[in-house]
Formats: C-alpha cells, sequence, structure tokens
C-alpha cells in the first residue's frame, strides 16, 4: 500500500531531492555492493529515486531495473539518465523476476512497520541463490511524518538485523552514521549489506 502524501512531496520535491543527493562517484556503501555482484549482474533498484544509483550500476556493467512509486522521480531517472526506470510500489516485486541483487537505499522507511517483514520476505524471493542485499534505514523506533509530510519508520540496528535474519538474510556489514536530508534535519542511520542465506 502507497502512502499518497509521502509520493506526493516526492512527486513536489523530485528536482529538489535530486539536488541534494547529487554526486559524481558512487559511495562507499554503492561499492561495496557491487563489489559482491556477479558481473554484469541484474539489479532491482527498489525505490530509485532520480535514478543516480542505477545509473552508476549500469555505468559499471550491472543490469539496473530502477523501479519508484513517484511518477516525477520516475520521470527525473528516465530523462536525466535513460534508464528505463517504470512505476511500481513495493507491493509490486514480481517474484517471476529473479535479481542478483536488490538495493533498497532508504526506500523501505517509507513501508509502515506492519508491511515490513513481508516486503523483506519478497526481496527474499526475487534474488537469485545467494544474493546480495542493500538496505539503509533512519534509526529510531515507531513512526511519524516529518515536517514535509513523508511518512517513515524507524529501526534501531539491532531491531533491523533481527528483521533481516528472519527473512532469511545473513548481514555481512553494518554502517551506522548521520546524514542531512531533503527535510534539513541531521537523522542517524543504518546501512545493512547481506546475502541471501
Amino acid at each position: 500500500m502507497v502512502d499518497e502524501q509521502t509520493v506526493d512531496v516526492y512527486n513536489k520535491r523530485g528536482e529538489d531531492y535530486a539536488r541534494v543527493f547529487a554526486s559524481e562517484g558512487s559511495s562507499g556503501s554503492l561499492r561495496a555492493f557491487m563489489a559482491l555482484l556477479p558481473k554484469g549482474g541484474r539489479v532491482l533498484d527498489l525505490g530509485c529515486g532520480p535514478g543516480r544509483a542505477s545509473y552508476q550500476l549500469r555505468q559499471a556493467g550491472f543490469k539496473p531495473d530502477a523501479v519508484d512509486a513517484s511518477p516525477e522521480m520516475v520521470r527525473l531517472a528516465n530523462e536525466n539518465f535513460e534508464l528505463d526506470a517504470r512505476l511500481a510500489t513495493f507491493d509490486e516485486m514480481d517474484a517471476g523476476q529473479k535479481y542478483e541483487g536488490v538495493w533498497a537505499n532508504f526506500s523501505l522507511l517509507h513501508a509502515p512497520q506492519a508491511s515490513f517483514p513481508g516486503h523483506l520476505k519478497q526481496v527474499h524471493c526475487v534474488l537469485n541463490a545467494e544474493g546480495i542485499f542493500h538496505i539503509g534505514m533512519k534509526r529510531g523506533n515507531g513512526e511519524r511524518r516529518d515536517r514535509l509530510g513523508r511518512f517513515y519508520s524507524f529501526y534501531e540496528t539491532d531491531v533491523l538485523s533481527d528483521h533481516m535474519r528472519r527473512a532469511g538474510f545473513d548481514v555481512l556489514k553494518v554502517t551506522e552514521g548521520e546524514e542531512k536530508g531533503l527535510a534539513g534535519s541531521l537523522d542517524p542511520f543504518v546501512l545493512l549489506l547481506a546475502k541471501k542465506a
């Protein structure tokens, strides 16, 4: 189920979001993810936003499948990077499609906590054997909206790691930090790099 208010924020602020997170090179987390993928592997970019990660994946020789629930983000990804990005929600992951990797960088944090375990199981389902999964989330507890009106679910690192293990993933690497996003607040985050068990 899509939170329309969150999607509306991204539709209205897509250009601003792209500027806030613009970077020329791949992030360290994206490089670590790519290092574990087989050459030329297919990657589901789940919540691709303006498409920069998919572009960098393609530049590195991988085959990204960029999807987002925001029509504006899909437009930006296609206009700026010619990605063939498409409109899709977390509920629309296709078990008939198989990937060597799933990149979910600060996207699944918009899913309600009640839906989160099911989304993780679906990621597990679309990954090939020993597929690689990167997830970025904001740290904390509970559910709430930010000052822009976006819906967020928060997880402390140990809770998120437990969710991952229960969904059938071996956690390979944990990275914590803080970052300022579109809303302007400095928020703690966690990145998990995992393999399908």
